[in-house]
């Protein structure tokens, strides 16, 4: 039988994940599937851009994903197809994206995320992964 310090020693180390932890211990799982880098040279100078702004004038914008997201593009990483629907989605948020860096998010995570040439990538490669696998 558990003694009451064993309980409470289990119930501290089962602290709840925030989604953004969830998100980034599933792509740390997904390295191990079929990955791609074949993104255009475009969205990996759009994150690289958002990454330089970031360093030099500091900013708030943005979840550890997408600061990974530029990373992982800035980098030339290879990402799985998880990520790449990601990638896809965030053509939502295509709206914002001329918002000027230092008046909010919205371009600073567009470009971030890889950009109109990262994002409309992203849904072209999407459909073809999808299609090859049928």
């Amino acid at each position: 039988m558990e003694d009451r310090n064993t309980i409470n020693a289990t119930k501290n180390n089962n602290k709840a994940l925030s989604y953004d932890d969830v998100v980034a211990k599933l792509e740390e799982i997904s390295v191990a599937f079929e990955t791609y880098n074949d993104y255009p040279q475009a969205a990996t100078n759009n994150a690289k851009r958002a990454r330089k702004w970031k360093e030099e004038n500091g900013s708030s914008c943005g979840t550890r994903v997408g600061w990974t997201r530029s990373s992982q593009l800035a980098n030339r990483e290879n990402i799985s197809r998880d990520t790449i629907a990601r990638m896809a989605s965030f053509k939502r948020h295509q709206q914002h994206k001329d918002v000027p860096y230092s008046e909010g998010c919205g371009g600073l995570m567009w470009d971030a995320w890889g950009g109109t040439s990262g994002v409309n990538w992203a849904i072209r490669k999407l459909k073809q992964i999808d299609k090859n696998k049928k």
